[in-house]
């Protein structure tokens, strides 16, 4: 651990401990409230200096407690910092570590940029499980073999560029399979990994995903040819909103980077947004409507604006710029038209955990957390209506299960191989997995 994630874990702790006092605090409150409330219908105006004092007291006692915590936490990450060398392994460069920092920065990743700065993701290049900067020697370096086409994957909510690797021994018998290896070793692309902090604005990772994707295209090491862009849930919308802000790459001034966008296939993308996280934003508003319960809405409300635009689908600013002060809450009532990218192709695989994805339970539930309606844009318009044949609909797959999936990558490499115009990329001789281990799988 490095001596600034150090610090910054302790100042993350504090917080935690502090705000899990204030729900305490609010808890205490609300049931006192609804006491003194009962009390005074028979004492009348004899209970006022009882609640006086009591409140007063409470607040005295409830900002002690939490003083004291949040300061020996973060007195106690200084203090451990001390004794980490400056040169120390980063968290981001442990496995379980990263995996610990993706569900944070999912969560609450508007506040560790804030607070924490040191724990948060920032969007990058990965390759081989470390940041790859977007220079022409580190691309060489990191991709000798490059090819002019580039698959470049997203990953999704509370995820990180190593979740593209799940199943991979349950369904190949090995490690380090995943799309990117397969396409390489099928259709001759270069797979390209990225990172972001999934919980920040949609359109804020979609900004700087445009940044990141034309320094890309202009440092890497061969005249890009064409460029597939394939996301998982969040992913699919931040790669929507970066071709939104960018335009289609032919206007003077534009981007390149989005005219060179052949295909874009999104996977179990709530396009539409989704229900569970809107159903935590209208539990929250009924929690709120009473004292003893407030603390829970509160507790809700602490999470991630990127959270929040994917219970509503968000992708560009004007999505949500009329929400609350707060950032939070209710949506803007004037939805942004925002139509699939022109000049290229754009699937959608999806899944519902039931065996009839028609069925009323597949609608119902869907993969768990994305359900078909909305992983197909229904409701925003003719512009987001995906052709029939360019959805798989799979049954029997959760939402991660989508992530790396044999009958995803079926439909993914039967789209991609079969173009109806362009000499496909020249695969080459073998070629050794993104992960740096020998080309093998099947």
């Amino acid at each position: 651990m490095r001596t600034d994630e150090s610090k910054d874990l302790g100042v993350l702790t504090g917080l935690a401990l502090s705000g899990g006092v204030q729900r305490i605090s609010e808890m205490h409150a609300g049931v006192a409230s609804r006491v003194f409330s009962s009390a005074a219908l028979g004492l009348g105006p004899a209970v006022k200096p009882v609640r006086a004092v009591h409140d007063g007291v409470a607040r005295a006692a409830y900002g002690a407690v939490q003083g004291a915590l949040g300061r020996g936490a973060r007195l106690a990450g200084t203090a451990y910092s001390k004794r980490v060398p400056t040169d120390g392994i980063s968290l981001g460069d442990v496995p379980g570590a990263r995996v610990a920092l993706g569900i944070l920065n999912g969560a609450h990743g508007d506040l560790v940029r804030e607070r924490a700065a040191a724990l948060a993701l920032p969007m990058a290049l990965r390759h081989r499980g470390s940041d790859l900067e977007p220079v022409r020697s580190a691309l060489e370096a990191a991709h000798p073999d490059a090819t002019n086409r580039l698959v470049v994957f997203l990953h999704g909510l509370v995820e990180t560029d190593d979740a593209w690797r799940l199943y991979s021994e349950k369904h190949y018998g090995e490690r380090g399979v995943t799309y990117g290896s397969l396409l390489r070793r099928d259709l001759g692309y270069t797979p390209v990994w990225v990172r972001f902090n999934s919980g920040l604005r949609v359109s804020e990772n979609g900004h700087d995903l445009d940044l990141l994707l034309d320094r890309l295209v202009d440092q890497w090491p061969v005249p890009v040819k064409d460029l597939v862009l394939i996301g998982h849930s969040m992913g699919g919308l931040v790669a929507r909103s970066a071709l939104a802000q960018a335009g289609d790459g032919t206007a003077r001034g534009e981007r390149r980077w989005p005219a060179l966008v052949r295909d874009t296939v999104t996977l179990g993308t709530p396009h539409s947004g989704a229900p569970l996280a809107r159903g935590v934003e209208t539990l929250s508003r009924l929690l709120r409507k009473v004292g003893e319960t407030r603390w829970i809405a509160n507790q809700l409300d602490a999470r991630s604006v990127g959270i929040q635009d994917m219970g509503r689908g968000n992708v560009v600013e004007a999505d949500w710029a009329s929400a609350t002060a707060e950032g939070r809450g209710r949506p803007s009532p004037q939805r942004a038209h925002v139509p699939l990218h022109p000049g290229a192709r754009h699937f959608v695989v999806l899944s519902t955990l039931a065996r009839r994805h028609d069925s009323p339970a597949g609608k119902l539930f869907g993969d768990l957390l994305v359900m078909p309606d909305s992983a197909v844009g229904a409701g925003r318009g003719p512009s987001l209506e995906f052709p029939s044949d360019a959805v798989c609909r799979l049954t029997g797959l959760h939402h991660f299960e989508l992530l790396n999936h044999p009958d995803v990558y079926a439909a993914i490499r039967t789209w991609l191989a079969d173009r109806p115009e362009g000499e496909r990329a020249d695969r080459g001789a073998a070629r050794s997995l993104d992960d740096g281990t020998e080309e093998s799988a099947r």
